[in-house]
């Protein structure tokens, strides 16, 4: 889908909805960030900058909260760029949706999370990849906003006190829930989410989502295909 085809009929679909709904999310969840990379000492700029450039947020509030409690810039690095091993099977199944030439280079910036899972939650490549370059582009803007407000405010926002990180994962279990209805997709999510849940208290930070992916065999044995 060309891009200036998106910025014309954007105000209709009925995609721009859930799209700006993640974009609000994460807005909330980039107020934290910012606060808690003013109180680990970094400058009022790094964490909106760090938005733009990498826009990944986990691993953003990875690295600075490593280097918060003490730890090496290079470890964090190493442990930031460890959760973002995500992004491997992530660009494999937004590959349909990245569309081609100039505008594929700015969709490949758009993978994320978020941006994915409303792509792939859509019946058709087409609606896909509207879903894609919507949630990516509003979560562009959102993110690196939010870490800057959230930087200004300083330590008035606070994510333990607020809970703003809350809001990430209740939008994406709200796109999770209507696959749930189908039966063919309904055993391989539960079965994922229970990989991930025994994970959590073993694996390195980030890594259990990436555990749950040992569940896409399953989604293959009830539908015949790869999705």
């Amino acid at each position: 889908m060309d891009m200036r085809m998106t910025r014309r009929t954007i105000g209709t679909d009925p995609l721009s909805r859930p799209a700006a709904l993640l974009s609000v999310a994460v807005l909330c969840v980039g107020l934290a960030y910012g606060a808690q990379a003013v109180a680990a000492g970094l400058p009022w700029w790094f964490a909106p900058l760090l938005g733009i450039a990498v826009l990944a947020a986990s691993s953003e509030m990875l690295f600075v909260g490593l280097l918060a409690g003490g730890g090496s810039p290079l470890l964090a690095f190493a442990a930031g760029a460890m959760v973002n091993v995500r992004h491997l099977p992530y660009g494999l199944a937004a590959a349909p949706y990245l569309g081609t030439g100039s505008a594929r280079l700015v969709r490949i910036h758009l993978v994320n999370d978020e941006s994915v899972a409303l792509a792939l939650a859509q019946p058709d490549v087409p609606s896909g990849q509207r879903g894609l370059t919507y949630a990516g582009t509003g979560i562009a803007l959102a993110w690196p906003f939010g870490a800057a407000a959230g930087a200004a405010l300083g330590s008035v926002v606070s994510p333990d006190t607020l809970g703003l990180d809350a809001v990430f994962p209740a939008v994406i279990l709200a796109l999770v829930v209507p696959a749930l209805r189908e039966a063919t997709t309904r055993r391989p999510l539960l079965l994922g989410a229970a990989l991930a849940l025994v994970a959590v208290p073993v694996a390195p930070a980030g890594l259990a989502p990436i555990l749950a992916l040992a569940a896409i065999p399953a989604l293959r044995g009830a539908t015949g295909s790869w999705p």
